[in-house]
């Protein structure tokens, strides 16, 4: 595999366009030649008629209590088939996604989900299997979830794996609830009171602290990126009950004293925390479990290539040390000794007194397990490393693209050293000196058929954008992003309005979006006369529901 990840024929070729975007925005279409699907109903009319059936009908007020039945039938739509594949169609159409162009997005690995995993998952076996099956009729299943155990662990460093969250940010939240329990163990729940973050931390980080019940305490950056040594060993005491940190961080900068790092809190008594968030800069070449580390969770949707985006699904299982395993979710998908010269069994293992108990029912999201498996089977062990090796190429590269002249004096690296899979511009001078924001280049983006980085994120960075190539993008394609970047500063000095007032080709224009937070449109009025959506003020910077 070369740098780039494989060749391409060109801009074209690669979804990111060449030319600008046009300056204006298009004729809007006619009032009303856009329905919604509540629009298009029209009583009576179905899609599907179900056949008479033979089973004896049974009153509803003999299986659900009065409080559970409805007195108004739900307000659906009623239409034709055809009218709800285009529904369905269309929405799908109005969304910017990872098939269609570059998605550079910071910290979220939006990298090519090959579509083999999509077949392995569809196949009947998978994607048919009932979840409350008896486990001695879903040996395949079990055996499969056994396996991605294990694999995950040869990543990790770490010798035991729990499937059960759903996704990172669960994975988090059983972290923290494991350390808990850990220092319940030991007698120190009471004393351990705080978890370190470093203020480079995601956001679900101190999210998750305070859902857990702990108090959060932020450790400082070094001018280097890296955590603060001094400041950490200034709050590093017997009342510190873990330390949760992602290496590398958000600003792609791998922290070179991580072993010193984790001995610190070690030593007061903390346990150690990996966000695995970033995975995908290091799978094959560093273990966090090598690094000193005692939980980390996966996210099977970015470094596995779970489509993912939109609230899910995901999967966030967490590796463990041996003096947390006693403590991880049940049940534990466990292979049992073989009898009578029969082959192994795969069974669920409920017998662990020391557990948090369940994090879900029954064993989290089947599909995105087969897909991870069947990706880390195909590419294998050399490949997870391959993977990496181009992820961080690949940042690097476009890192330097960016860093040419009528790009870096507008957009200068928040930390100009090498990074790892991602890294982070700051806007300040666009804003400063050509008046357009960060979030004015991110609408504007939209029009070049790129979707933007990830904005204002990390928090430390003024105007920050924060850039994942990922390693399954052409050496082309972000040739052609740093031509776009380029063309839109150069548009922005000659006329700032341009990017202040786009998106001009995506189906919604740009919203307010203080009064979308104060009046947020969450359904659509369903008869004439009723109050619209969104803010009175502004009647047209929402679609009225036409799109």
């Amino acid at each position: 595999m070369s740098a780039g990840g494989s060749s391409g024929a060109g801009a074209a070729a690669t979804g990111v366009p060449e030319a600008a975007a046009p300056t204006a925005a298009p004729a809007a279409p006619r009032e009303g030649s856009v329905l919604t699907i509540y629009e298009r109903s029209r009583e009576g009319r179905r899609a599907f008629v179900a056949p008479a059936d033979d089973v004896p009908e049974v009153a509803i007020e003999d299986i659900l209590p009065a409080s559970e039945i409805r007195t108004d039938p739900p307000d659906l739509p009623e239409v034709a088939e055809p009218e709800i594949v285009r529904h369905y169609t269309n929405l799908s159409r109005q969304n910017f996604h990872l098939d269609e162009g570059f998605y550079p997005l910071g910290s979220c690995t939006m990298k090519h989900n090959p579509k083999i995993n999509e077949r392995v998952a569809a196949l009947p076996g998978h994607a048919r299997l009932h979840p409350a099956q008896e486990p001695e009729f879903a040996q395949g299943a079990l055996e499969l979830m056994w396996r991605l155990q294990g694999q995950l662990t040869e990543v990790a460093g770490l010798p035991h794996v729990s499937l059960q969250p759903s996704a990172g940010s669960h994975g988090e939240l059983a972290g923290v609830l494991l350390a808990r329990a850990f220092h319940r163990a030991h007698g120190e729940e009471e004393r351990r009171t705080k978890v370190l973050t470093p203020d480079t931390a995601h956001g679900t980080n101190p999210a998750t602290v305070r859902m857990a019940g702990y108090e959060v305490v932020k450790v400082g950056t070094a001018p280097d990126g890296g955590i603060d040594l001094d400041d950490l060993r200034s709050k590093c005491d017997d009342t510190v009950a873990a330390l949760m940190i992602t290496n590398p961080n958000t600003l792609g900068i791998f922290d070179s004293r991580i072993a010193e790092i984790t001995a610190t809190v070690r030593d007061a008594g903390g346990v150690l925390y990996y966000d695995g968030a970033n995975l995908n800069a290091v799978m094959g070449i560093s273990r966090p479990g090598d690094m000193g580390f005692d939980i980390v969770h996966f996210n099977l949707h970015k470094s596995f290539t779970q489509p993912h985006g939109g609230g899910g699904p995901g999967a966030g299982p967490i590796a463990v040390s041996d003096r947390i395993e006693p403590f991880l979710p049940v049940p534990q998908v466990v292979r049992r000794a073989p009898e009578n010269g029969g082959p192994p069994r795969f069974d669920y293992d409920f017998d662990r007194p020391l557990s948090i108990g369940k994090m879900r029912g029954f064993q989290g999201n089947f599909g995105v397990f087969v897909r991870s498996y069947a990706y880390i089977c195909s590419v294998g062990g050399d490949g997870l490393r391959e993977v990496s090796e181009i992820a961080v190429l690949n940042a690097n590269y476009l890192r330097a693209r960016l860093a040419e002249p009528g790009i870096a004096e507008y957009l200068p690296l928040a930390f100009d050293r090498t990074c790892m899979h991602e890294f982070v511009l700051s806007g300040r001078p666009a804003k400063q000196e050509l008046g357009v924001k960060t979030l004015d280049l991110a609408k504007r983006m939209l029009d070049y058929r790129v979707h933007p980085p990830t904005v204002y994120f990390p928090l430390l960075v003024d105007e920050a954008m924060l850039f994942e190539p990922t390693e399954t993008e052409a050496k082309e394609t972000m040739d052609a992003f740093a031509e776009v970047m380029r063309e839109l500063l150069a548009e922005a000095a000659r006329d700032p309005s341009i990017a202040q007032n786009a998106p001009y080709t995506a189906p919604v224009r740009r919203l307010d979006e203080a009064a979308a937070a104060r009046r947020p449109v969450v359904r659509q009025p369903r008869s004439p006369g009723h109050e619209p959506p969104g803010d009175p003020e502004h009647p047209t910077q929402v679609t009225g529901g036409k799109l």
